[in-house]
């Protein structure tokens, strides 16, 4: 009985896609970067709203998979979902969305009004995705990329500081070679890709290879002008910001060759959580993050 309820449990944590909440990580960008991470109250408040937003993205996952469970099943992975496989139907996922909705509702009269209100943007542009957006070309990749531009901007809202333009650039180009990227595997991983995803067909490897480039090129640009820029120099009291370009660098570069040589990235958090090269420039990225601007004055 207790393995079955476990199953149970895993099914339904699958159906609302845990393993995809560290994407709503992009949150704490704002807080981290605005040197407020060892304030208690702001740290609380951000993670309360990582889980609001975590919700948020459970709510859309299975609306989307609702839609998409007929060709989600003619997918190679897709098709174990808990919806495409059966496991759960889709009355039981209509009724656990319902409730998701519910409790969305409820923590909009509780949180920062702009914060909800980038919340529901989220939604509404992730609910258009999922009903016609994700068939025209281009568009697609910008609904994709929205959906971390908008955490960060929620996450700055959350807790009322601003964020540099040169960071918000960083993230939108982010987002796109991230989006970018996803198609590319989709397309070279599995020669009926169109049938799954009729927009695909609009998309070859040769294009989408050139986007993913450009955009990581700019993600390169933007935050090694974000580090040295007078503003941020001024703000953390140190030059040493420029030194983590390196790790983001490495990670894009990374990235590309896990793309390129593995068929990875479909699934970003695959990526980030899998790759022993990836994970250890993470690690070290937010270690020397956290030194430069929280910890360096005190240890000199």
């Amino acid at each position: 009985m207790k393995n079955r309820s476990f199953s149970k449990l895993l099914i339904y944590l699958q159906l609302l896609r845990v393993k995809s909440w560290p994407k709503n990580f992009f949150l704490f960008v704002p807080l981290v970067f605005s040197k407020h991470v060892l304030h208690g109250d702001y740290f609380i408040t951000a993670v309360i709203g990582f889980f609001i937003f975590s919700l948020a993205s459970s709510a859309i996952y299975i609306v989307n998979d609702i839609a998409d469970a007929p060709k989600d099943a003619l997918h190679p992975v897709k098709k174990f979902r808990p919806i495409a496989g059966g496991t759960v139907s889709r009355n039981n996922a209509t009724i656990i969305d319902a409730v998701l909705f519910i409790a969305l509702i409820f923590f909009s009269f509780k949180m920062n009004p702009a914060f909800i209100a980038i919340m529901w943007i989220y939604i509404v542009i992730n609910m258009c995705y999922s009903a016609f957006l994700k068939n025209i070309v281009i568009v697609d990749l910008f609904c994709i990329a929205s959906g971390f531009m908008l955490r960060v901007l929620a996450g700055a809202y959350l807790i009322s500081v601003s964020i540099s333009n040169w960071l918000i650039l960083t993230t939108m180009f982010l987002s796109l070679f991230l989006a970018v990227m996803k198609r590319r595997v989709e397309i070279a991983g599995n020669s009926n890709a169109s049938l799954q995803r009729s927009v695909l067909k609009e998309y070859t490897i040769n294009f989408t290879d050139q986007i993913g480039a450009m955009s990581g090129s700019c993600v390169i640009l933007s935050y090694a002008l974000y580090s040295v820029a007078d503003r941020t120099v001024k703000f953390f009291g140190s030059e040493d910001l420029v030194f983590t370009s390196l790790f983001v660098i490495f990670g894009i570069f990374r990235y590309m060759y896990l793309v390129y040589k593995k068929d990875m990235g479909e699934d970003v958090v695959e990526v980030l959580f899998t790759d022993l090269p990836m994970i250890i420039n993470v690690l070290l990225y937010i270690a020397a993050i956290l030194y430069i601007i929280y910890f360096k004055r005190i240890i000199l």
